[in-house]
């Protein structure tokens, strides 16, 4: 909010990974079901800029009895594609 690019935020944080694409838990604000060992979830912050672009950086976690574990090991760094 400080930064004043709230309102590019547009959809949810991320979700949970199970039988459907989409499933909770939601990561979205309200949501107060709790993380539990094993659920798998999406962190997938998206910035959409309209009429300009939008990026998102997606990671697939697994909560653990001690935290998160990271899925996907792929670099964050920009790649700029020619169009």
């Amino acid at each position: 909010a400080e930064a004043g690019i709230a309102d590019f935020f547009v959809h949810r944080t991320g979700h949970g990974i199970g039988l459907s694409v989409h499933e909770e838990p939601y990561i979205v604000a309200g949501n107060d079901l709790p993380l539990r060992a094993g659920m798998a979830f999406s962190v997938e912050p998206g910035i959409y800029l309209p009429g300009r672009w939008g990026a998102r950086i997606e990671d697939i976690v697994i909560v653990t009895a001690d935290g998160a574990e990271t899925v996907n090991n792929r670099p964050h760094g920009l790649t700029v594609v020619p169009v």
